[in-house]
């Protein structure tokens, strides 16, 4: 059934899609039929919702009735939805932006700069977070530093991406669409991260949710600063006045910050000796089941990227046949308006009345269509974007087995090198002072790379053990999920079809009455 303009209005902005700033806009038709009211059919929207209701009472509901009389505007909101899987609740929303003047700060002379504060609002009954309803208020540099600290927390998990930062952020920010839009992003973000089985429990996302004021989360230095710390600690490394033996509880962690470049420049050399080199390495990744998987996961992405855009093609379609079919109908209002006042045929402008009601009622079961279309086939954006997580982990993983390869190296390199020196040592009577000592330097740091190796061993392990666990699940809920919008978007069109073709069936019994008629001669207008 119809419902009111406005819920028409929640329902449309609430349809973000490829195009969402398109589906956003007031209906093009929206204005001008306030401008049919004034050709005297103001009642026609009327008449037709009062006769639907009275037809529901009078006739079994039709198919149409009974798929629509399902609330469908919260179906398909979040790819990773919370279910009834989790005895747990949390609940994320985000809401109240508010723009803040930055002290201080400002873009050019005079121009004070800002930047927008927005409401978390929280409801659970997860014990560790100790409260059931609490608030607070984060801007989007807090949602980057927790971002950034889970992807160090939880290394092979399939993190959802966060929201991307706007490189025109300072010029847009004053925009409100633009900070409606953000404001979204942020709740899908987090409806996200509500739904994971681990990330909802972690550490990270509570403190976010519930400390009160500034962020407890130290945020990540940026890689320039990494950098900058790694060329200035590079010559005394090189020189002899730094170590460039790796700390045991460091080696389980990424190289990519770039603070240890003499570890970073290592990892590329086995890197390449991986790949070109003619020795192959002490471990290589050997699990066939998850390569084949990630080879169909590959293949996975580039279907959902053409789903993604013929489904694109699609809605724009649906919506311009919606607002061609109401210019139509506004088309045929005035032609009957002409008829009536112009004095034709009376029958003709009868006619051309009923056939604009019925393209103004169909355009808008089209728009309708539409915003229900958009929110089934969302999930094929949704799933895209998600892939920027799988392949995340999966990088994690190929980080931690370069860290594994390249800490055995070290050791076999070292042990090589023992034995020269033993070897050289023993040449001369009682051994060799210069000798023994760089042994004994070669034996410490080979026990605390040995140590090294390990924990990046039980790291990687980890990290497989991580993956493992979430390439099932991500099958699971993606089953799931497409079932979901495969059914949600058939019922859909068969739904919409039958409302559009009963305005139109009534329309050509309309038709028929009034082709029954005996209409004046055109000869005698003439006359």
């Amino acid at each position: 059934m119809m419902g009111s303009d406005e819920e028409e209005d929640d329902e449309r902005r609430g349809a973000n899609f490829f195009f969402s700033s398109a589906l956003q806009e007031s209906h093009p038709l929206a204005a001008k039929l306030a401008d049919a009211d004034q050709f005297g059919f103001q009642e026609s929207s009327a008449q037709s919702s009062g006769s639907l209701q009275e037809d529901l009472l009078l006739e079994p509901p039709s198919y149409a009735d009974a798929i629509f009389s399902r609330d469908l505007s919260h179906s398909m909101t979040a790819v990773f939805s919370q279910t009834d899987s989790f005895s747990n609740v949390l609940t994320i929303t985000v809401t109240d932006p508010q723009k803040i003047p930055e002290s201080g700060a400002s873009l050019a002379a005079g121009v004070a700069s800002s930047y927008v504060t927005y409401l978390i609002n929280t409801h659970t009954n997860i014990a560790s977070y100790q409260g059931s309803d609490f608030s607070v208020r984060r801007r989007f540099r807090d949602v980057v530093t927790l971002a950034d600290r889970l992807a160090q927390s939880f290394r092979g998990f399939f993190i959802p991406p966060r929201p991307d930062k706007n490189t025109m952020e300072s010029q847009v920010m004053q925009k409100d669409e633009f900070i409606e839009n953000r404001r979204a992003a942020l709740e899908k973000y987090f409806s996200r991260l509500a739904a994971h089985p681990v990330l909802r429990r972690s550490d990270e996302l509570r403190l976010f949710l519930q400390a009160e004021g500034k962020l407890p989360l130290a945020p990540t230095t940026d890689m320039a600063s990494r950098m900058l710390d790694g060329a200035a600690n590079l010559p005394r490394q090189l020189f002899g006045e730094g170590s460039t033996i790796l700390a045991p509880h460091e080696a389980a962690q990424p190289t990519k910050g770039g603070r240890d470049l003499v570890r970073l420049f290592k990892e590329l050399k086995q890197s390449v000796t991986n790949d070109w080199g003619s020795t192959r390495p002490a471990i290589i990744e050997e699990d066939r089941v998850f390569l084949k998987k990630k080879e169909k996961l590959q293949d996975l992405e580039h279907h959902l990227s053409d789903a993604s855009q013929q489904a694109e093609v699609l809605v724009k379609a649906q919506q311009e046949v919606g607002e061609v079919m109401g210019e139509l109908g506004l088309a045929f209002i005035k032609v009957a308006k002409f008829e009536m006042e112009a004095g034709f045929t009376p029958v003709h402008a009868a006619d051309a009345k009923c056939v604009a009601t019925g393209a103004v009622k169909a355009s808008r079961f089209y728009r309708e269509c539409t915003a229900h279309c958009v929110q089934h086939l969302d999930t094929l954006h949704e799933y895209l974007a998600l892939m920027q997580g799988l392949h995340t982990a999966f990088a994690d993983r190929s980080n931690a087995l370069l860290t594994v390869q390249t800490l055995m190296s070290d050791v076999a390199t070292n042990n090589m090198r023992i034995e020269k020196l033993e070897a050289a040592s023993n040449k001369f009577f009682g051994g060799n002072s210069t000798h023994n000592r760089k042994v004994s330097e070669l034996k410490g740091a080979v026990k605390v790379t040995e140590e090294a190796r390990d924990l990046a061993q039980k790291e990687y392990d980890c990290i497989k053990e991580h993956n493992r666990a979430e390439l099932e699940r991500f099958e699971e809920e993606r089953q799931r999920d497409f079932t979901n919008m495969l059914q949600g978007f058939a019922h859909t069109q068969v739904g919409y079809a039958e409302k559009i073709c009963n305005v139109w069936t009534e329309v050509a019994k309309d038709e028929m009455s009034y082709s029954g008629r005996i209409a004046e001669p055109f000869s005698q207008f003439y006359k």
